[in-house]
């Protein structure tokens, strides 16, 4: 997750990347899923803390992270 930890963000949810100078903007969640990701949380402990924060169930918090992190995987971010 070494290309995580060099993104610059904003609260907004505007990413940059200065290694590719890339940029992207994402949501609330998006933006909260990368800040924990930063933090070095795991996938599971993101998940809890999606479905606590957003008063969210279980399955929609998982669909909702996997599905981010298949795009963050995409980006080679991760």
């Amino acid at each position: 997750m070494n290309s995580l930890k060099q993104l610059a963000i904003n609260d907004e949810g505007f990413i940059f990347n200065p290694a590719t100078g890339e940029s992207w903007t994402t949501n609330q969640t998006g933006l909260f899923i990368i800040k924990l990701l930063k933090e070095g949380f795991s996938e599971e402990e993101i998940l809890n803390k999606m479905v606590e924060e957003f008063d969210i169930d279980r399955d929609t918090a998982f669909r909702d992270l996997t599905d981010f992190l298949e795009k963050l995987r995409s980006y080679k971010l991760i």
